[in-house]
């Protein structure tokens, strides 16, 4: 893969987590707000959980993991509007410790920036370069024990809401740190104002499928590839994303979020030049300021863009922006409603170890 580099809940979880819906976070149009409050949940590991953020304490049992394919874009409409309600309610939102040896996070007007041009017959050929950049890696091959890391920075854009105000915001950039065992049954976060300073354990009975060997075992014809995206998103993606919205952001959810070896991060890029809808974008930022060109599709005003170094063509981060502007929307053309940069990926020897620290 070119790279250097979310809780999401299983569908039998939707229903204990129905009744955590805060009626305060229903004042965005329908189809909007779910997209909107799906984005906060990417400041957390897909696989951190959410039962303990009305007591602002941090989770400390295990998490469960699931299918790669189920992303925060394609069927997180209950538990994400649990966060955001807890979030609109007070947690995390100035700076000063926290209970739990968890450092908050500050707040700020909300992100923006120049929206890039589009051009959707760009896309194949970009994508035909970027898919040929991941193939051509030196990247090493992890071995039996040992852990993918991933070091990024992150930061949201959301809706406040204190009393009968709301206004919007935007999280400072802050760092995230995850380690996975290649089988996913093991892992560590440290996310700065999502967990302790500490971090917490990752492990769970059912492995995390977007774990190095789960991704290794894909299907690298991109026809067959794409289907197979198709079929395990179609059986959990919220009916208001629409399929091919749920594909994009399934493959970019495994690229900024996982360790494909090289001829299946190939394969995905290749996949991804086969979804309607697809554009490139001239010139993109990531969360750390670099400047690149952007694979991206767009739905519902909202644009998710996979961001890469022009020269390189390595994948630097992904961000989503409102392109569009939409009747009653407190979320302006230009906002940023998501931002990350991958800093550093790479595999190590143990849970919780750097990069280059002796095992």
């Amino acid at each position: 893969m070119n790279a250097s580099p979310s809780h999401r809940p299983h569908p039998a979880e939707w229903t204990e987590t129905q009744s955590l819906l805060p009626s305060a976070e229903r004042d965005l149009p329908a189809g909007r707000h779910q997209f909107h409050k799906e984005q906060m949940m990417a400041r957390i590991h897909e696989d951190l959980r959410t039962s303990s953020r009305t007591s602002g304490t941090s989770p400390v049992a295990p998490v469960k993991r699931s299918n790669p394919f189920l992303r925060r874009t394609i069927l997180l409409p209950a538990a994400a509007f649990a966060l955001a309600g807890a979030v609109a309610g007070g947690l995390a939102l100035t700076g000063g410790g926290t209970p739990g040896g968890k450092t908050a996070l500050a707040t700020g007007p909300a992100l923006t920036t120049r929206i890039g041009v589009a051009d959707p017959k760009g896309a194949p050929q970009l994508l035909e370069r970027i898919s040929l950049a991941a193939a051509d890696t030196s990247a090493p091959t992890p071995r039996k024990g040992q852990y993918i890391y991933i070091a990024s920075k992150v930061a949201d854009t959301y809706i406040k809401t204190e009393g009968d105000k709301s206004e919007v915001v935007s999280d400072e950039l802050h760092s995230r740190q995850v380690w996975n065992s290649l089988d996913g049954r093991d892992g560590w976060l440290i996310e700065a104002g999502k967990t302790s300073d500490k971090g917490i354990t990752l492990k769970g009975d059912t492995p995390f499928s977007g774990a190095y060997n789960a991704l290794a075992a894909l299907p690298t014809d991109p026809d067959t590839l794409l289907q197979q995206i198709y079929r395990e998103s179609d059986a959990v993606r919220d009916p208001e994303v629409p399929r091919d919205q749920a594909a994009f952001a399934a493959i970019g959810d495994l690229l900024n979020a996982s360790y494909p070896p090289a001829e299946v991060g190939a394969a995905l890029y290749k996949a991804a030049a086969k979804i309607p809808g697809v554009v490139a974008v001239n010139d993109a930022v990531d969360a750390t300021g670099r400047h690149g060109v952007a694979i991206a599709r767009e739905n519902d005003g909202e644009r998710i863009e996979w961001i890469f170094d022009k020269k390189t063509l390595r994948f630097l981060g992904q961000r989503i922006v409102v392109v569009k502007a939409t009747a009653d929307d407190p979320l302006k053309v230009g906002t940023v409603t998501h931002t990350s940069a991958i800093t550093e990926r790479a595999v190590v020897d143990g849970n919780k170890q750097l990069p280059g620290q002796a095992s």
